[in-house]
């Protein structure tokens, strides 16, 4: 009998242990704080190129205004009460492909945080902050570290949107959670291919209720 209630007691202590240390990470379950002043930050490569189009970029949406992460800003911004801020850098890239992507590498390999043009004028004044970028070549562009620097996002309630192509999120969301370990970053993240995003307004309607926000009516 009392080995059976030392097992039991040891089974009990077990379980106790694992619930609590089960999530340690700096993420929250799919509903996150809802209530406070909303912020909506966001990289688009499309507010962030020289306007030097080849002959392929013309057609590219991630190029021209609105791009695809902007639409997704605008699409929250449309249903919820928020303030938007778009981070832009000094030194805008290039619109050619294969120059972008050399630039981003060489910003990525060297450890590069751009400058921005401009900054938050009161990052405090904001409880939750909606970050949006684009999946660059398997990452975040390297401006959102700069972002961070520049904002002390602790204790806030992050949520996370991306457009990308066939890459999905690729690390994105681990580098932002290791960006930010003060920050409570929620788990449920929303992704969508950069066809779609032109098109994707009652989706994000839908996501934003998923987060137990209400979306004003059209």
């Amino acid at each position: 009998m009392r080995k059976t209630f030392l097992l039991v007691s040891m089974y009990l202590l077990l379980a106790i242990f694992l619930f609590a240390g089960g999530n340690s990470e700096n993420t929250q379950p799919v509903q996150g704080d809802t209530e406070g002043r909303v912020l909506v930050a966001y990289f688009s490569w499309a507010e962030n190129n020289d306007g030097n189009f080849g002959v392929d970029a013309v057609s590219t949406s991630s190029l021209t205004r609105p791009g695809n992460v902007e639409d997704l800003a605008l699409f929250i911004t449309s249903m919820i009460d928020s303030d938007i801020f778009s981070i832009q850098v000094e030194n805008p890239y290039p619109a050619n492909w294969d120059d972008c992507l050399a630039r981003a590498n060489d910003e990525r390999r060297n450890g590069e945080h751009p400058a921005l043009s401009s900054r938050v004028r009161n990052i405090d004044d904001y409880d939750i902050v909606f970050l949006g970028y684009p999946n660059w070549w398997y990452g975040i562009p390297m401006a959102l570290y700069t972002f961070f620097e520049e904002n002390n996002l602790s204790g806030k309630q992050i949520y996370l949107f991306c457009s990308h192509g066939t890459g999905g999120l690729a690390r994105s969301v681990d580098q932002i959670t290791e960006a930010l370990p003060e920050s409570i970053i929620s788990r449920n993240v929303f992704d969508i291919n950069e066809h779609q995003a032109h098109d994707s307004f009652s989706i994000v309607r839908d996501w934003l209720m998923e987060l137990g926000f209400q979306p004003e009516e059209d």
